[in-house]
Formats: C-alpha cells, structure tokens, sequence
C-alpha cells in the first residue's frame, strides 16, 4: 500500500513531456511518409533525407526527456538516499548514447 502511494505521488509530480509528445508525434508523421516513399519507389537518397531528419527530431526528443529528468527527478533526489541512484542511470544512459547506441 505504501509503495503504491508513493507511485501515485511520484506520478503527479513528474513532468508532462508535451513538447517530447509533440515530437514524437511529428515523428510518427513522418514515419509514415517515408513509409510511402519506399513503397512509390522513391529516390534512395531522398528517403535517406528524410531519415535523417526524423532522427534528429528523436534526439531532440530524447535529449529533452533527459534535461526534464535534471531538472525535476534528479533535483528532487538532491539531499536523499536515491540521489546516488539518479547519477548511477544518468551515467549509464550517457554510456549507452556515448557507445553509439542511442542513435
């Protein structure tokens, strides 16, 4: 019981992310035109175009998933027992983008 309210607060408390939904939202969007320039048999490089601007808007997105969680779930960690915890996975998502994996 006391797990689950301390989920309940910590979802109340968390950020919205709509600037990242907006994002993935035009992402998606884009998605699907590439989708469709592949089956119309589109020129390669012009669908690669379009790849490349639909990761960056993903990088975006994540980049700015990873500032909120600085700004909030790391800042409120300050002075606590799970703040060492927050570093821990900072550091290793930094890791992950870092060995190229996060592209």
């Amino acid at each position: 019981m006391a797990n689950e309210k301390s989920e309940e607060v910590a979802r109340i408390a968390h950020p919205k992310h709509e600037n990242v939904l907006n994002l993935i939202r035009t992402a998606e969007g884009d998605l699907k035109g590439i989708e469709k320039m592949i089956l119309d048999d589109r020129y390669c490089l012009d669908i690669s175009k379009q790849l490349l601007a639909t990761i960056s808007i993903l990088r975006k997105a994540n980049l700015d998933i990873l500032k909120k969680h600085m700004e909030t779930c790391v800042k409120d960690a300050a002075g606590t027992g799970d703040f060492d915890n927050k570093i821990k996975e900072l550091e290793s998502i930094m890791d992950y983008i870092t060995k190229g994996k996060g592209e």
